[in-house]
């Protein structure tokens, strides 16, 4: 498993812990299925309680205002590259 698989699959995992998902693996998230509305179906709370989970795990800072922010919540995959991006810099 590559870093980037890895790190996917954590964030995978962080995602059903923080929001309670019950029924799904992690497994069961394509890392490019759309996060919210039509694809796993979160919403703005949701949104919120992820980001505050991502940025306690791995100690970066998300700033909830910045335009691109929504981007990289946009799946699994740009996830894990935003988090690699703020962890390098």
């Amino acid at each position: 498993m590559s870093d980037k698989q890895r790190l996917e699959h954590d964030i995978k995992t962080l995602i059903i812990e923080a929001l309670g998902l019950e029924d799904i693996g992690a497994d069961d998230i394509p890392s490019d299925q759309i996060l919210f509305g039509e694809g796993l179906g979160l919403d703005s709370v949701d949104a919120l309680e992820l980001g505050l989970a991502i940025q306690k795990k791995y100690g970066i800072k998300i700033d909830a205002d910045a335009k691109d922010t929504r981007n990289h919540f946009t799946n699994v995959a740009s996830l894990a590259a935003f988090v690699t991006a703020r962890q390098a810099a």
